[in-house]
């Protein structure tokens, strides 16, 4: 069993204003991806600019924090709101959802793309590999604030978190930081640094973090709330990302078929050119 390390989750505190680690972390997220984005906007034939990539920032920040509070309330703790509806801008209470916080998302590069005139998987297909990081420093959030923890376990790296009991748990909040954080942003940049049709990257970032998110729930704590949703192992967790990865799948079969039939019917208009000669 390892020891849980005592980190104060307030970073810094100047008199009655407290900034926390979880906190800290969102902005950290957010200055990576816009460093990221900039970083692929200098590309000569990218059709991005710094003050585009700005705006992108800004506004899937306010998806992140706007979905991801409707998205905590509704998926997760709707009797509460239907019984306290204030209970929803009750921010400083805390809980964010990523499934909501991805919905905000979506609704923020439709409504860019509408004031920029790009196609909604132009601006996703740029956004999707900007993400993990923010992810992955969410997750080190969570662990460093104790809270999220795994189900019990008496793996040799098990750890006792006080804010629950006092049995050994699965540190899931640091899987989800290797799977979701590190491992997702590998594969999305190294995918996305070469040409791929139209909604591909979209689509193995949703097949990426649902698969990640899927496995990691079995050895993450249900919600107490709200436990199991069926057959004494499906959580909300991964009831939320199933959809996500039948999407992601039937985005990349779109995309790779649209690229097939493109370079089957330019294969044929060469043959009849050729024929013509």
């Amino acid at each position: 069993m390892i020891t849980f390390p005592q980190i104060d989750p307030v970073a810094l505190q100047l008199g009655p204003l407290k900034i926390h680690w979880y906190g800290l972390m969102y902005l950290g997220g957010f200055a990576a991806a816009w460093w990221l984005a900039n970083r692929r906007a200098r590309r000569p034939d990218s059709g991005w600019t710094p003050a585009q990539v700005s705006d992108l920032i800004f506004y899937c920040a306010l998806g992140v924090v706007l979905g991801g509070r409707f998205g905590y309330v509704l998926f997760y703790n709707l009797d509460r709101f239907l019984a306290e509806p204030l209970w929803l801008f009750a921010v400083w209470e805390g809980g964010m959802a990523f499934h909501g916080g991805l919905l905000g998302v979506m609704a923020a590069i439709w409504w860019f793309g509408r004031k920029y005139h790009k196609g909604f998987f132009q601006v996703a297909d740029f956004v999707a590999p900007l993400v993990p990081i923010g992810l992955g420093l969410g997750r080190l959030g969570n662990f460093i604030g104790g809270e999220l923890w795994g189900r019990a376990t008496d793996l040799p790296w098990g750890m006792v978190f006080p804010r629950a009991d006092e049995l050994a748990r699965h540190p899931s909040q640091l899987y989800q930081f290797a799977l979701e954080g590190v491992t997702l942003f590998c594969l999305l940049w190294w995918f996305s640094s070469r040409p791929r049709p139209a909604m591909a990257v979209s689509g193995l970032f949703l097949i990426g973090y649902g698969s990640f998110r899927f496995l990691v729930e079995f050895a993450r704590q249900p919600d107490a709330h709200l436990g199991f949703i069926a057959f004494d192992w499906l959580t909300m967790g991964q009831l939320l990302s199933l959809p996500m990865v039948l999407a992601g799948v039937l985005l990349m079969g779109l995309a790779y078929r649209a690229t097939a039939s493109n370079d089957d019917n330019g294969s044929k208009g060469a043959v009849i050119k050729e024929g013509k000669k």
